[in-house]
């Protein structure tokens, strides 16, 4: 006989997998801060907010400032 397509009542369906929220919120955190700090030095560091002096980070993030499409000359 030919297996229908249709799942009938008696076969099982695997349970839903549970995601805990208290474990993966510290992990978005720190995932939304290193975020914004790449964000920061490959885009802002530099003239007037620079944090750090010579041009070592804008060497740096030179290339990925291009590609994400910040100006930088």
């Amino acid at each position: 006989m030919a297996q229908s397509a249709v799942p009938s009542a008696q076969q099982s369906r695997p349970a839903p997998v549970r995601v805990p929220v208290r474990e993966v919120v510290p992990w978005a955190v720190l995932a939304a801060v290193l975020g914004l700090v790449l964000i920061y030095f490959v885009g802002a560091e530099q003239g007037a907010t620079s944090l750090f002096g010579g041009d070592w980070v804008h060497e740096f993030t030179h290339d990925g400032r291009h590609l994400l499409g910040f100006p930088c000359h």
